[in-house]
């Protein structure tokens, strides 16, 4: 029999409503601290859409893996698990083929989808040496490439941040509805209120350091579940016990695909088909998202590389681990003679063991502790899409298209509306997709075949000088009609002509878009480079520094040389960056505070941070890639208990490393800070007013 795993739904709406006004309240306290005792003051856009591109490489990383750990990061690693066995979670984290990297000369290397961050931090190298002064990546297209490309890939762009803003409502709501029987519809629109709040007060700043106090939380709960799971539990308790209640499901519930049907082999090929789909999928929302260029823009130049590389190690050990425990928690206990959780198909697609086992290992609180962590995963997730979405309809639609010319004020302005426009669409579109029967699981792996295509063409233009405008063009919108096409065509083929959510949700029907979708749109880009390529002048982005306003190439300039040489002079006036008379306000006003100046970039050493990134990179990828996982893999090995308790203790080990990482580390690079507002509030306490900060050229002593 089934243990009643539901908490009273008032505890629903006290998690997402309390919890939401506390962090709601707590940030917008934060902010006025930092606005009354620091430098850093909110009304500056620079600061609230970039935080000043100062933020410290601890607090960097900690936002990292609060961005990337979305409710399917707990709640699909689990379902996987549940499904595959101990290949699900590697496969999440680590993935399961090859990509590529692309340095500035064309050169190609290889990277698994673990890599996804540690290449993105490649890429982030390039944006603060190529173009460091922008807001978004589609101004560094813009600027490039001009606007037919711009306006093709802010699709993308925008329909990437709907996507994940998408599937995480869903999963947290979806678990919000299963733990406490909380209303769906209320679910999804409270949730992303509260983070609106505090975003639109304190901006990418605060954001950043709401991703920290939710990542502090986040582990903490992870080691409550580990520990429970092996070692307190009277259910499971140890490694032994959770090693011979597989070995049970195993007889009972044998794994088709899986090497003697194990939950405790790598061998695995419904674990690799789903990890082919998941390194598709995710390297679209990674290379796709303006959150994780967000975090490279508001990144110190000297280090960004430091930043993603200490997020990407940390970042790997939630899913690994987390699924590890509760995935497989969920599987033991819903076997042998008295099975404590039944699981229908639509609730494993809808991510629910990890709720499920969680709530039977610990109970009420078990739930409670669910509930909360997923809370805390949804909202500091949904932040960064917020302001992400909100930084891209700002500069590159209303400061593009509506008002090329806009005042700091208006920035602002458009800003906050924007962010609270979007916590409204967010709530509809995951409601939409509730009730035509989508699953979050369901959305996962799909959103390669529907932004695949992308990912190529956009790391070609941030990071390759020779790359063809109108090849990354053709090569996006061609993958995407590839992509689409073959999932329909492998669905209805698989399925006697049926096509519905059910069956075109199947792995190789999801396989097929996914594959198509990257591969044509990397290959048409590719080609079309290697046979026509340009040659673009970096200076042109890097001289990007106006409010809201980027440097444009003409539209007929296709194939033209753009490094300036043999430019005439009314062509090179057009392909320069003009300073703006400040004293017009009708036009962008040009600050200096927040942007980097070339001397700062000369000083990173990004060309090096590159080379240490292309390294590290190709080093993990020989350890995640072919080392661990394919002997494993080809030899068909089951664990024994020993072998199992290695993989497990290896990921606890893991999480404590990461966990100072993310949680120690901040603290530590930020004491310098934290003592100032400490100084500031103790002269306030003597004499009401001494401590505020006063700018410069406004002090008299």
């Amino acid at each position: 029999m089934a243990v009643e795993t539901s908490l009273p739904q008032a505890a629903g709406y006290g998690v997402v409503i309390g919890m939401g006004l506390f962090f709601s309240a707590f940030m917008i306290g934060l902010t006025k601290v930092q606005t009354r005792y620091t430098a850093l003051q909110t009304s500056n856009a620079e600061e609230f859409t970039s935080a000043s591109r100062s933020v410290k490489p601890g607090l960097i990383a900690a936002g990292i893996v609060s961005a990337w750990t979305w409710a399917a990061t707990l709640l699909q690693s689990s379902a996987v698990a549940y499904k595959y066995g101990i290949s699900g979670p590697w496969w999440y984290a680590g993935g399961a083929c090859v990509q590529v990297i692309f340095d500035d000369s064309g050169n190609v290397s290889l990277c698994s989808r673990y890599q996804q961050v540690l290449l993105f931090a490649m890429i982030a190298s390039k944006i603060k040496e190529n173009a460091p002064n922008a807001h978004t990546f589609l101004e560094i297209i813009r600027a490039r490439w001009g606007k037919l490309a711009h306006v093709v890939f802010l699709f993308f762009g925008l329909a990437t941040n709907i996507i994940v803003s998408t599937m995480l409502i869903l999963g947290g709501s979806a678990t919000v509805t299963d733990l406490t029987g909380m209303s769906t519809i209320a679910a999804c629109f409270l949730i992303p209120v509260g983070v609106a709040v505090y975003v639109v007060t304190g901006g990418m700043r605060a954001t950043l350091i709401a991703d920290y106090t939710h990542t502090a939380v986040l582990f903490a709960i992870i080691m409550t579940f580990l520990f429970t799971a092996y070692a307190n539990s009277d259910l499971i308790g140890s490694f032994s016990k959770m090693h011979a209640l597989l070995s049970v499901a195993t007889e009972e519930n044998p794994v088709p695909g899986n090497a003697h049907g194990s939950y405790l082999t790598m061998r695995s090929k419904n674990g690799l088909i789903f990890g082919v789909i998941n390194i598709v999928g995710n390297f679209a929302t990674v290379f796709n998202d303006q959150a994780y260029y967000q975090r490279a823009i508001a990144s110190q130049p000297a280090s960004t590389v430091k930043a993603f590389l200490l997020g990407g190690l940390s970042w790997f050990c939630i899913p690994f681990a987390f699924a590890t425990t509760l995935g497989l928690a969920a599987v033991a206990l819903s076997h042998g003679e008295n099975p404590l959780i039944q699981l229908t198909s639509a609730e494993v697609s809808a991510g629910l063991p990890a709720p499920k086992a969680a709530a039977a290992l610990l109970g009420t609180s078990g739930a409670a502790a669910m509930l909360i962590l997923l809370f805390l995963a949804v909202t500091s997730a949904a932040s960064a899409e917020i302001i992400a979405t909100s930084s891209i309809l700002t500069y590159d639609v209303y400061g593009t298209y509506i008002n090329p010319k806009p005042t700091e004020k208006q920035i602002l302005w458009v800003s906050h509306l924007c962010i609270v426009g979007y916590a409204i669409v967010m709530g509809l579109c995951a409601l939409i997709f509730k009730y035509i029967g989508i699953s979050m699981g369901w959305l996962y792996e799909f959103m390669g075949t529907l932004l695949g295509s992308a990912v190529v063409p956009i790391a070609l233009c941030i990071s390759v000088k020779k790359a063809n405008k109108m090849g990354c063009i053709v090569g996006a919108l061609v993958g995407f009609a590839s992509g689409i096409t073959g999932w329909l065509v492998a669905t209805a083929k698989l399925n006697d002509g049926v096509i519905n959510v059910t069956t075109s949700g199947g792995d190789y029907e999801m396989l097929t878009g996914n594959l198509l979708s990257i591969g044509i749109g990397g290959i048409v880009s590719l080609t079309w480079t290697y046979l026509r390529p340009d040659d673009f002048d970096w200076e042109i982005t890097r001289k990007m520094a106006i409010t809201g306003h980027a440097p444009e190439v003409s539209e007929n300039l296709e194939g033209a040389d753009v490094s300036g040489e043999n430019m005439t002079p009314v062509e090179k006036e057009k392909h320069s960056m003009e300073k703006v008379d400040e004293t017009t306000d009708t036009v962008a006003v040009v600050d200096d505070e927040g942007l980097t100046s070339q001397e700062e970039i000369e000083m990173a050493g990004l060309k090096k941070a590159f080379r240490f990134a292309a390294i590290s990179a190709l080093s993990l990828t020989a350890i995640f890639l072919i080392l661990i996982p394919l002997p494993l893999f080809f030899s068909s090995a089951v664990f024994g208990v020993k072998g199992f308790t290695a993989w497990v203790v290896i990921g606890m080990i893991w999480v404590f490393v990461a966990s100072f990482i993310v949680v120690i580390y901040p603290l530590y690079e930020s004491r310098k800070g934290i003592m100032e507002v400490l100084h500031g509030m103790r002269k306030d306490l003597r004499s009401w007013g001494s401590g505020k900060w006063i700018p410069e050229s406004q002090r008299t002593d």
